[in-house]
């Protein structure tokens, strides 16, 4: 499998694009006003402890104050008969230092730990533990003790004092003990730094600041199969350069400026990609499609056979849709950044084997994503459930907001609907103030359907409140506002 890391830079935002065989797989943005904290850390001050929820809300300096639950306070590895409660860890007005683990997302404010951790190309540093460790992602196990005896070996050289533990990240896989001391070296001379700000910093400031998303993107993404990184910024592409020169010397052959009049996002059609990702059907190849409909609880995702019928019966072609559906639908979560709970509604099969199968190339396609998925496989209903870690807002959060005239809802009252109301608001007003002449004030559809389908209706209600009834139309007015005026 080939890839491409694509950056658009401008003084107003970064966008990144990674794509694989030609096809747009995940697609990054952060803002210059708004940029992601995940990763952070801060000096900040408890304003508000919550013994019902063994959590507390911690003042960062941020528009709301984040939260933290009672486990991101503990110690790692506390036994449990020596869990201290929220209120004993905890008290208002206490400085505290924590690291941004989630966004925030909508309403919510930002999620925090104490546990800290700093990562590097090849290794994540947690000063306050004492673990050391390979990632799962790592699954040859000679390669784990390779890595671990190096790992071993980096720490006892180590000229500066070692007081936390070592993570080797699924990036190390191949490398040799100079990578893995190049980067415990800089780690250590890097939390050295945070440590003596720890001390000197005000309360709700940043200790540590990640780096920006085109630098994080070189650092956690790039892999073997990704065969070059174009950035159409020149200013940006230098310190990319020397960014890959100083950590990552094998990747700066294949970093390159990208001049091209034709914006850098057109190539594979990003834009066009990009635009799809924010609407509720895909299309599938097959003819089939996907629904997929975010909520505050949970995503939901439909799959329908759409106009693919086949060629040998019902049950191949619920198949194949399915098949289809499930690398599909793994692509769509990450593109989309969704997360949380997932539920997806495959076509119902009645062979077992096909199920397993059908859960086996979902699985498979889930592998690739950055984000730690788990899938717990088909439930009575026959439903696929799955969780993915949320860290950031989805593409959808990021990119729009929700409709001022439906309220987010994606429906509008009819204007039948509209027009009964109206009606029953009239009689309301009637009772209690009993106006010479009521003036109806709503948009061209209502007042239409007033005049024609429910002329009738208008008719007997003037008869009943012997008033007359006007219409007005306001051309500004949603199909649901309406006013009525006393006259």
């Amino acid at each position: 499998m080939s890839g491409e890391v694509l950056i658009n830079l401008t003084p107003m935002e970064t966008r990144v694009a990674l794509v694989e065989n030609g096809v747009l797989q995940e697609a990054l943005i952060e803002r210059s006003r708004r940029r992601g904290i995940v990763g952070n850390i801060y000096k900040g001050k408890v304003v508000r402890v919550l013994p019902g929820m063994q959590a507390a809300f911690v003042d960062i300096g941020l528009e709301r104050a984040a939260f933290i639950h009672v486990h991101e306070v503990m110690p790692p590895g506390t036994p449990q008969d020596e869990q201290q409660t929220i209120a004993q860890l905890l008290h208002e007005g206490q400085a505290l230092v924590v690291q941004a683990t989630k966004d925030p997302i909508g309403s919510k404010g930002a999620r925090l730990t104490t546990h800290l951790s700093i990562p590097s190309r090849y290794l994540v540093y947690m000063p306050d533990s004492p673990h050391h460790g390979v990632s799962q992602r790592i699954e040859d196990e000679h390669e784990r003790e390779r890595l671990k005896a190096l790992l071993d070996a980096s720490i006892s050289e180590q000229t500066l004092e070692v007081t936390g533990g070592f993570i080797v990240r699924t990036a190390a896989e191949g490398v040799g003990d100079e990578e893995l001391k190049g980067d415990m070296n800089f780690l250590l001379r890097l939390w050295r730094n945070v440590s003596e700000r720890k001390v000197s910093a005000a309360p709700q400031t940043v200790i540590y600041d990640d780096l920006p998303l085109f630098m994080r993107t070189l650092r956690d993404v790039m892999r073997d199969d990704i065969e070059k990184v174009r950035i159409d910024s020149r200013e940006n592409f230098v310190k990319l350069v020397e960014f890959a020169e100083e950590f990552m010397p094998n990747a700066v052959d294949r970093i390159e400026y990208y001049p091209g009049e034709r914006p850098i996002f057109d190539l594979y059609s990003v834009e066009d990609e990009i635009q799809k990702a924010l609407g509720r059907r895909v299309q599938l190849k097959s003819g089939g499609y996907l629904v997929i409909d975010p909520t505050e609880a949970m995503t939901t995702i439909d799959v329908n056979t759409g106009g693919y019928v086949g060629h040998r019966n019902l049950e191949e072609t619920i198949f194949k849709t399915n098949l289809e559906a499930a690398t599909a639908i793994a692509r769509q979560l990450r593109l989309r950044n969704l997360g949380g709970i997932i539920i997806i509604d495959f076509i119902d099969m009645i062979d077992v084997e096909h199920q397993r199968q059908v859960l086996r190339v979902l699985e498979k396609a889930l592998e690739r994503d950055h984000a730690k998925t788990k899938c717990t496989g088909v439930t009575e209903l026959g439903l696929v459930q799955l969780t993915r870690k949320r860290t950031r807002e989805s593409l959808e959060q990021t990119l729009c907001e929700a409709c001022t005239t439906c309220s987010g809802r994606g429906t509008l009252r009819t204007p039948e609907t509209v027009c009964y109301e109206i009606f029953r608001e009239i009689l309301r007003e009637e009772r209690a103030y009993s106006a010479e002449t009521y003036m109806v004030l709503a948009s061209q559809s209502v007042v239409d359907r007033l005049l024609d389908e429910e002329s009738a209706a208008v008719a007997d209600l003037e008869t009943f409140i012997n008033k007359t009834i006007r219409f007005q139309v306001e051309q500004h007015y949603s199909q649901e506002q309406y006013d009525i005026v006393l006259m």
